[in-house]
């Protein structure tokens, strides 16, 4: 088991995200049947489920992107105004340089400077004047992530930012990603199909089924111990319905 370096949990803080009652539709299907989400301000939560169980239409929701026709909806979201989002791939504009990828949505005259600053925290200082297709996969992950930070948000909304990547870059873009996690102390909500990957992260996990939560509990003492890591995968493994036999 590949472990990942993470600091002891803090007590609860105040609640960054509030969702209550969601319920969501689209052309007179059910996709969400009512959620209930609340997360500490610094909380790290980790959503896994089958593909259609209902998981990104949770992030979509909180993040304000499912105002599209044809959704059906209900329910009370509260979430920080800032906050920002990754998605499977980095979405980089081809036609910018990567400083400009970086500084997009940010002005006033600190921008390009909060932008070099996130470059650097993200271990890509020199990489300014580079232009997207010139970079790895992992490296314009990197720049999305930095793209998100210099807005300092208080929620990071990730949509399995990591799925297209090798597994040791994903490993890389997983420590650092809570390396930054820590040093800035956003909410995050992380949308993920690999449980190794929610165990490593989070400090929760939540199960979503058929359109409502079956599984919400702390990963505190996971990590402690490969032994306590596996029995907490075979656990998830058998909620998601995966035979072990």
């Amino acid at each position: 088991m590949a472990s990942v370096a993470r600091a002891v949990s803090q007590p609860a803080a105040p609640a960054a995200v509030r969702v209550e009652s969601l319920r969501r539709g689209f052309d007179g299907r059910t996709v969400l049947t009512g959620i209930d989400i609340a997360i500490a301000r610094g909380e790290f939560v980790a959503l896994l489920g089958r593909s259609g169980s209902g998981k990104s239409t949770i992030l979509r929701a909180v993040a304000g992107l499912d105002v599209e026709a044809g959704v059906e909806g209900t329910g009370t979201i509260e979430v920080p105004a800032r906050r920002a989002v990754l998605f499977q791939d980095s979405r980089l504009l081809p036609w910018a340089r990567v400083i400009d990828n970086v500084a997009l949505g940010s002005y006033g005259p600190g921008s390009w400077r909060r932008a070099k600053a996130a470059l650097g925290e993200v271990g890509l200082a020199g990489y300014e004047r580079k232009w997207p297709k010139t970079l790895s996969g992992g490296e314009q992950q990197r720049v999305a992530l930095a793209r998100s930070l210099v807005r300092e948000p208080e929620l990071i909304l990730a949509d399995e930012p990591f799925s297209a990547l090798d597994a040791l870059t994903r490993l890389r873009m997983q420590r650092l990603l809570l390396q930054l996690c820590e040093r800035h102390g956003p909410a995050v909500l992380f949308v993920t199909h690999d449980v190794e990957e929610a165990l490593r992260l989070a400090d929760r996990v939540i199960i979503i089924a058929d359109g409502r939560i079956v599984h919400d509990r702390s990963t505190s003492g996971v990590r402690d111990s490969a032994a306590r890591f596996s029995a907490a995968r075979d656990e998830i493994l058998a909620r998601l319905g995966v035979s072990l036999d």
